[in-house]
C-alpha cells in the first residue's frame, strides 16, 4: 500500500490526497504536524526519510518522493488510469502551467513557514500578515480565473477533474481560510463548486483527516 506523510491543514498534501483519490489509490496516512514539538517534519526520523523537512512524501514501496506535483506526476506515470492530464499535449501544458503558477507563484508566499517568518522574525502585526496573504492570494488567482477561460465553463478534462483541480481547490480552501474576497473569480467558484461536491475531494478535506484538529 502507498503511504502519505501528511498534515491535515497542508495545501501541498491535500493535492496529493486528492489525486490519489481520483486515481482510486489505496494509501495510508502518517501525519506529521508541522507545529506541534517546534515542527514533526524537523525531526531527525523524518528529516532521515525526508531531508526537505516538508510534507507531502509518498513511499510506494522502495521509492520515496517529495514535493506534491512531483508525486503528481509519478501518480500519472505509475498508475496512468485513469489520466489526471488531458491527452492533447496543448491543453495539456495549460494545465500544468495553471497548476504550476497555483503552487510555484502563489502558494509559497502564503506557505505556514513564510506566514510564520512574518510574525516572528519581521515582526509583522497581524493585520499586515494578512494584507500580505490578500494581496498575492488575489493576484495569483486573477490570473488563475483568466486561465479558466479556455476550459469554456468545462473541468479540466471535460467532465472530470484532474491535475489542474488538485491544485486548485486546496489554494481557495486557504483563500477562505483567511477570507479572501472570491466574488471577481466566478469561472473559478464555478470550477471549484463543481469539484466540492465529487466524493474524492470530500475525502480528501482537511477536516476529514485523521489529524484534524
Amino acid at each position: 500500500m502507498l503511504t502519505l506523510y501528511s498534515y491535515w491543514r497542508s495545501s501541498a498534501a491535500y493535492r496529493v490526497r486528492i489525486a490519489l483519490n481520483l486515481k482510486g489509490l489505496a494509501y495510508k496516512q502518517v501525519p506529521v504536524h508541522l507545529v506541534k514539538d517546534g515542527g514533526q517534519q524537523h525531526a531527525p526520523e523524518y528529516q532521515a526519510l525526508n531531508p526537505q523537512e516538508l510534507v507531502p512524501l509518498l513511499v510506494d514501496g522502495d521509492c520515496k518522493i517529495a514535493q506534491s506535483l512531483a508525486i503528481l506526476e509519478y501518480l500519472e506515470e505509475a498508475y496512468p488510469v485513469p489520466a489526471l492530464l488531458p491527452p492533447d499535449p496543448a491543453v495539456r501544458a495549460q494545465v500544468r502551467a495553471l497548476a504550476l503558477h497555483i503552487a510555484c507563484e502563489v502558494h509559497p508566499l502564503n506557505n505556514l513557514r513564510v506566514l510564520q517568518y512574518l510574525s516572528a522574525e519581521l515582526g509583522a502585526s497581524d493585520e499586515a500578515k494578512n494584507a500580505w496573504y490578500r494581496h498575492w492570494v488575489g493576484t495569483g488567482l486573477a490570473a488563475v480565473e483568466q486561465g479558466l477561460a479556455r476550459f469554456d465553463g468545462r473541468l479540466s478534462l471535460g467532465q472530470r477533474p484532474g491535475y489542474l483541480e488538485a491544485c486548485l481547490i486546496p489554494q481557495v480552501y486557504n483563500a477562505r481560510r483567511f477570507n479572501c474576497d472570491l466574488e471577481a473569480y466566478p469561472r473559478l467558484l464555478a470550477m471549484v463548486a463543481r469539484c466540492e461536491s465529487l466524493d474524492a475531494f470530500k475525502r480528501a478535506a482537511p477536516e476529514a483527516q485523521p489529524d484534524a484538529q
